[in-house]
């Protein structure tokens, strides 16, 4: 049998400690976070709710994302206005683009976090 899902995402960070918290202050993401809000399953893993993963890499030279990163994040999310106008609030700058929406593939946002990672939120159709 081969892979059955995405077991981790390891990245180097300047402060990886500051950057946790930050994910886990915003975005609801990293250790001991709980996708359904029943509380953490443990100290060290994330749950997360099941659904579609898309494993894409993209062409060196591609626009997509900035040049000198090698990788974005992308997070499926549930109300995606909710989550924006709590970005907002917190100072976090946030680019849509009306292209990036439709029918077919939902909505997207993009934000930053504080080490410069494009972070893509990705609210699938209904």
């Amino acid at each position: 049998m081969g892979v059955v899902g995405l077991g981790g995402f390891f990245f180097r960070a300047a402060d990886p400690d500051g950057l946790n918290s930050w994910y886990r202050e915003h975005l609801n993401v990293g250790a001991g976070c709980n996708a359904d809000a029943t509380g953490p399953v443990d100290d060290w893993s994330w749950q997360v709710e099941a659904g579609p993963l898309v494993f894409a890499p993209f062409k060196a030279d591609s626009d997509y994302f900035a040049p000198d990163k090698a990788f974005m994040l992308n997070f499926r999310v549930r109300d995606l206005d909710s989550l924006l106008e709590q970005l907002n609030a917190a100072g976090i700058a946030i680019e849509t683009r009306d292209e990036w929406d439709s029918p077919e593939t939902g909505r997207f946002a993009r934000i930053h976090d504080p080490e410069g990672n494009a972070i893509e939120l990705w609210e699938p159709p209904v």
